[in-house]
């Protein structure tokens, strides 16, 4: 069974990171929600998100992926947070699946894991005249390689779909999808 960490800071966007959780977890992924500080995370919105543990009892962990949520000021918070930056690098490093949505692509840009990818992200976070060496893309989810982005609330569930088929299979993605009714 694949494991994703889903790091949860202050003022992330609580759509994308509730959606990816759950979705994920409806495809009998093992996904670990770890906060930057308390374990109560107040997000974007103001509703109040439960992390199942913090993210310093599960840094050295390995994990098939990590899912960045957007949201501002979470996104800012992720980047600012050094121990973020060393997961991303190592599980980089590793040959391990790397995925942000909204302005999350942005801790990824300064990791330096877009230079010469192809990436999506909320409109206005990375400027093409800023980062020349990102291929930038206005599709609701990229993957390229092992880096997947998308672009926003509105998008989550098709990101958080593309994240199934990625660690599983067409035919799990496909289950999860048509327990959701979404419409054709």
């Amino acid at each position: 069974m694949p494991t994703v960490l889903v790091p949860l800071a202050e003022g992330c966007e609580e759509l994308e990171a509730v959606t990816v959780i759950d979705l994920l977890r409806r495809a009998g992924i093992a996904v670990v929600a770890a906060s930057l500080g308390a374990q109560i995370v107040p997000a974007s919105r103001g509703v109040r998100l439960v992390a199942d543990t913090s993210l310093s009892d599960v840094i050295y962990d390995d994990f098939d992926m990590i899912v960045l949520p957007g949201g501002l000021p979470g996104s800012t918070n992720l980047d600012k947070d050094s121990h973020i930056h060393a997961i991303l690098k190592r599980l980089h490093q590793s040959g391990n699946a790397i995925a942000a949505i909204c302005a999350a692509p942005l801790v990824l840009a300064h990791c330096g894991l877009l230079e010469g990818k192809r990436a999506t992200c909320y409109p206005g976070v990375l400027l093409q005249e800023d980062w020349p060496n990102i291929r930038l893309s206005d599709d609701p989810v990229v993957i390229d390689g092992t880096i997947l982005t998308s672009r926003g609330p509105g998008t989550a569930m098709e990101f958080a779909l593309a994240i199934i088929e990625y660690l599983t299979d067409t035919q799990t993605r496909n289950q999860v999808e048509a327990g959701l009714v979404r419409p054709v």
